[in-house]
């Protein structure tokens, strides 16, 4: 009997574990370091971008609470924004976020500067009001809520894609939910890198800090990048996954490359006061600067998501990380900014930039 059964009982076994694992989605997380190339006048001054968290399994019940997805979700984008009234993070779905409309089949394969300000603000009415009315849209010198929206249309992103826990992220969903969502913003100590760090030490504890070179004891987008990116690569069960997120044509000129804190003291935004401050910092942040100024993270063909693709950053189909890891993994080289001629800059091209 025993002889006749166990057989039988294997095959159970393994029909109800493909039975699962095929009925159980939610058992298999993912997520991304979304780094996102400055842009405008703004990005010129401080050419180190933005830094934004996206989650697979997470979605907005309201922009300051998280839940589970519910079938056909794609997750959402977390970040830390400057000028959203009180608020320290928002949350909000991962299509409207970079494409301000709830429908991919809504996104426009172009979209002029009146075009983008339509969008944003329908969505802005029927979906971000619960912010309050003090939540500004925005301007050269201060951020609102018309960063959360509508980011593809700006700029292009880096999608640094990586496997977590469901247990990770109920832990993270359950932190944010539970701690107060004050506002913390500072350009230099307490920006959108610094919340992505600490997010990424929630899902890998004590693994990013600052770093007194490049950043001069600052965190920057670009450096967050590096160094999941480094992780990735000693981590292989992570499968990190470099997708290039492009950025809608008509809208504004393409965006140019993040960099860090070395990198941009050849502007003044960092230049003078770290001159001033302490000169010697400065001189070995330049010497570190022509020492390791290329630092290859960047695949130089990454997969790009366009809309209908984005469901690849919510899927965990083995050929998918098999064949993007792999790219990843191989020796890559710098992404620059096209130099080819671009388009003409809409009308507010100058008027607004980049907000950490």
């Amino acid at each position: 009997m025993l002889s006749l059964r166990a057989p039988r009982i294997q095959i159970l076994v393994l029909v109800s574990i493909v039975f699962l694992m095929g009925a159980c989605p939610l058992c298999l997380s993912q997520a991304a370091l979304l780094l996102e190339e400055p842009y405008g006048v703004f990005g010129q001054v401080n050419p180190t971008g933005h830094d934004a968290i996206y989650l697979a399994r997470l979605c907005p019940e309201t922009p300051v609470e998280l839940r589970h997805c519910r079938p056909g979700e794609y997750g959402s984008v977390i970040a830390r924004y400057q000028g959203i009234d009180s608020y320290d993070w928002i949350a909000i779905p991962l299509i409207p976020y970079l494409y301000s409309v709830n429908e991919i089949s809504e996104v426009p394969e172009r979209a002029d500067r009146a075009t983008v300000q339509r969008l944003r603000n329908n969505y802005h009415e029927t979906e971000l009001k619960s912010l309050g009315d003090q939540v500004t849209s925005g301007n050269f010198l201060h951020g609102g809520w018309k960063e959360l929206v509508g980011a593809a249309y700006e700029r292009r992103t880096y999608a640094f894609w990586f496997q977590t826990t469901p247990e990770q992220d109920d832990a993270l969903m359950e932190k944010l939910n539970a701690a107060p969502n004050h506002t913390k913003f500072s350009l230099l100590f307490s920006n959108c890198a610094d919340y992505a760090r600490d997010i990424l030490n929630n899902y890998f504890p004590k693994k990013f800090k600052r770093s007194i070179l490049p950043d001069a004891g600052m965190t920057t987008p670009k450096q967050t990048a590096f160094k999941l990116a480094n992780y990735g690569r000693k981590h292989p069960e992570l499968h990190l996954t470099v997708f290039e997120i492009s950025q809608v044509p008509g809208y504004r000129r393409i965006s140019h490359s993040n960099k860090d804190i070395a990198e941009s003291l050849v502007t003044t935004a960092y230049a003078v006061p770290l001159v001033l401050l302490n000169p010697w910092l400065t001189g070995g942040i330049l010497i570190d600067y022509l020492v390791r100024a290329h630092r290859h993270f960047i695949p130089k063909h990454p997969q790009v998501l366009g809309p209908d693709d984005l469901a690849n950053l919510s899927s965990s189909a083995p050929s998918l990380m098999e064949t993007a890891s792999a790219e990843t993994a191989a020796p890559v080289e710098p992404v620059r900014a096209p130099t080819e001629a671009s388009p003409a800059p809409s009308p507010d091209s100058a008027g607004t930039g980049d907000s950490p």
